[in-house]
Formats: C-alpha cells, sequence, structure tokens
C-alpha cells in the first residue's frame, strides 16, 4: 500500500536528482480526487493532440515533452500537496494544471501559491467551483479557466511552453486550424441537409 509519506518522500527525492530537462516531465496535472478525472482528463487529451506522452514511470521518461497526472487533495492530504507544489520546479516542472471540484475548491489556489513563480492554470471541476478558484488576491496569480474545462486548460499550459518554442507554437497553431475545419463542415452540412435533415441525422 501507497502512503502518503511515500509520495511526499518521491516528489523530494525527484527534486534531489540531477537530471536535464528533457527528462522530466514538462507539465504537472493534479486533482483533488480521482472523481475529478472525468473533467480532468480533457486536459490529457489536449496535451496529447500537440503531441505530449505522459510520464508513469520518472525512470523511464518519454522524449519529448511530456506531462504528468497525480490525485492530490488540498484537505486530505495537505502534506502531499505541499510536496508536489513546493518541489515542482525542481523537479522539472514548468506548468502546473491543478483541477478541483465542490464549493472549497483550494487545490488550485494552494498550488499556485506554493509554486510560485510557477504558473498555474486552475480548473474550476464544478460551476459551484468557479469563484473559489479564482479568487487569488492581487500579488498571487492563477490562470484559469471556465467550468469543466480543461482541454482549455491544457492549451493554457502548451501556449506557456510554446512562448519559447516555435515548433510547438505551430503545433497549437496547426491543432486550432483543425478544429476550425471541424466547424466549417460542421456548417455546410447544416445549410446543405437543413436543419431537418441534420437534426434527423444526429439523432
Amino acid at each position: 500500500m501507497t502512503t502518503v509519506t511515500d509520495l511526499v518522500e518521491l516528489f523530494e527525492s525527484e527534486a534531489q536528482r540531477d537530471r536535464p530537462s528533457e527528462q522530466t516531465p514538462d507539465v504537472g496535472i493534479v486533482m483533488g480526487s480521482d472523481s475529478d478525472l472525468d473533467v480532468m482528463a480533457d486536459a490529457h487529451d489536449a496535451l496529447v493532440d500537440l503531441g505530449f506522452a505522459e510520464v508513469t514511470d520518472y525512470d523511464d521518461p518519454p522524449a519529448g515533452y511530456s506531462f504528468e497526472s497525480w490525485v492530490v487533495s488540498a484537505h486530505r492530504t495537505p502534506d502531499l500537496m505541499y510536496a508536489y507544489a513546493e518541489t515542482a520546479a525542481d523537479r522539472g516542472l514548468d506548468v502546473i494544471i491543478a483541477g478541483a471540484g465542490g464549493k472549497s475548491a483550494d487545490l488550485p489556489n494552494m498550488t499556485a501559491s506554493l509554486a510560485y513563480p510557477l504558473p498555474v492554470v486552475g480548473v474550476p471541476v464544478q460551476e459551484k467551483s468557479v469563484d473559489s478558484v479564482i479568487g487569488m488576491p492581487t500579488g498571487a496569480p492563477i490562470t484559469a479557466v471556465d467550468a469543466g474545462k480543461s482541454y482549455n486548460a491544457g492549451l493554457s499550459a502548451a501556449q506557456f511552453l510554446a512562448t519559447g518554442d516555435d515548433d510547438l507554437a505551430e503545433r497549437l497553431r496547426e491543432l486550432h486550424a483543425e478544429q476550425s475545419d471541424g466547424v466549417a463542415d460542421v456548417s455546410r452540412e447544416l445549410h446543405e441537409r437543413g436543419t431537418p435533415g441534420f437534426r434527423a441525422e444526429r439523432d
């Protein structure tokens, strides 16, 4: 059985390792509970769409841009949250995506405070979490997306990295163009089938 202490020690030991940046994750995805995964999986999908690979073994990192995923509860495992956020930069992370639900969705805010100045993109997993996630005081910034929009959080994390990487910026432009073309295809189909035919085809 894995304990919180085990994971705290893992993060601390990874922070001590002197490894080149290409062997460490670029983006961290954390969520307050595995029940948030249905929403947070879209951040995974956005990064994969951009060519990122998920790190599942620190000793066997994938080539190219990568990301990691963890469950870190601000309320149930505060020690783990502190260890994750405070070691993030030393473990090679450049951006963190943090999602949490409920009215007291503190994980994104606390992660942003502890990992500062690393950028953190907050994801309110539910509509009722929005005020909690965006309610940071002046001097403790967080970037946030709308409720449930973790795909946008993945894109935002990549945008931070793309400021210094023309290839990644081009990947972002290509993905945006693909999504725009998809809208155009739907628009033409609606026009040519007419509303009744289009709706019937979708049902």
